[in-house]
């Protein structure tokens, strides 16, 4: 179903995002913003639809022909998870970045008709400014605190400083990254990009994930030019740890990252965040975020290793009255079955059905 490009409520509308003039005031609005992130950028939500089928939205308050606030959204349909509209889609960030001047209970009412005009049951807002949880204009919204965290700090000055940085124990392990035959290359030609989903193919394997269309992944890079790339760490020649990382006022952030089976022995993961974070500081960045995990899992600790403090995420999500609440929580007892099973497919069959189910996580 099509959504017209036509007023909701009052000052809010979607925008014509065949447009490009359109285009260029979103990202203008979130170059501006100082709570603008990656997943906000047309770059971001417009790209990650298209390459998965699903559908990109953007809502917008005006006041006087100025943008007061924008919401960006991807309209995501899962035979497995159901229909949800995500602010952002196949992001840790987004939601509804607004100005003193905006209304965002107009937003919200907005978008929640829209979700009922797209037959999505289930909205979720992923940071931003949130509903109010219990307020009677907010009925039906709900937050989430406590089960993400975001990781970020600044990087240090010099080479030597970001080594001395790390704690003890995770900057023993980099050391030893330093005397294996490893060498590293960054860019994001047609070898980069090969090299780094065969890595992260069978890194999700692994973890029981299914694996993101490459599509998917190229429509990032292609999306974003120059303020992205890709770091892959080789071992006699073969990939054995690669990271997409984005680039957005001054921050880098490794999104899209894994290791092979060999990557652990080889410490080749250990060695491609250092390397990153020397990598990023030459072309200009001073914070190194680390992205969001889930609270107290393996990647959460993994993080706090390296001397990164977490800093809790609330999320609100918003389920249609008589609607059954969305389930895509891996922890769930339900999923984590289906991820022991997948974890045993062999890695061919995983990467022809992966990207088959992954388009619709969201």
């Amino acid at each position: 179903m099509n959504a017209p490009f036509v007023p909701l409520l009052s000052d809010v509308r979607l925008v014509d995002l065949a447009d490009p003039g359109e285009i260029a005031r979103l990202e203008g609005f979130v170059a501006r913003h100082p709570l603008g992130t990656p997943f906000h950028r047309p770059a971001w939500f417009v790209s990650v639809a298209a390459a998965t089928d699903n559908k990109a939205l953007a809502l917008v308050q005006e006041r006087g022909g100025e943008i007061v606030a924008f919401l960006p959204l991807d309209a995501v349909h899962s035979p497995v998870f159901g229909r949800i509209l995500a602010s952002t889609g196949f992001a840790v960030g987004g939601g509804l970045l607004a100005t003193d001047y905006a209304d965002p209970d107009a937003v919200f009412a907005a978008v929640e008709e829209l979700a009922l005009r797209l037959s999505c049951p289930s909205i979720e807002l992923r940071g931003g400014v949130l509903p109010a949880e219990g307020a009677s204009s907010n009925a039906g919204w709900a937050l989430k605190t406590e089960s993400h965290a975001g990781f970020a700090r600044p990087l240090a000055a010099d080479d030597e400083a970001q080594l001395t940085s790390i704690p003890r124990k995770q900057r023993a392990e980099v050391r030893r990254s330093l005397g294996i035959d490893l060498t590293i290359e960054v860019g994001t030609s047609e070898r980069d990009r090969a090299a780094h989903y065969a890595v992260f193919c069978e890194s999700y394997r692994n973890l029981g994930t299914p694996v993101f269309p490459r599509a998917l992944l190229d429509s990032v890079v292609d999306g974003f030019g120059a303020d992205t790339d890709i770091l892959t760490v080789r071992h006699e020649d073969k990939p054995v740890a690669s990271v997409i990382s984005v680039y957005h006022q001054g921050a880098v952030m490794p999104y899209w990252g894994g290791g092979t089976w060999d990557a652990r022995r080889l410490r080749a993961n250990d060695r491609m965040y250092y390397e990153l974070m020397l990598h990023a500081r030459r072309r200009g960045a001073s914070v190194f975020d680390f992205g969001r995990s889930k609270t107290q899992s393996g990647a959460y600790h993994f993080k706090r290793n390296w001397g990164f403090e977490p800093e809790p995420l609330t999320y609100a999500t918003w389920t249609q009255p008589g609607a059954a609440k969305r389930d895509a929580d891996p922890t769930s007892g339900k999923l984590s079955l289906q991820i022991k099973v997948w974890q045993r497919l062999p890695l061919s069959v995983a990467n022809r059905l992966g990207p088959l189910i992954a388009r619709g996580i969201g």
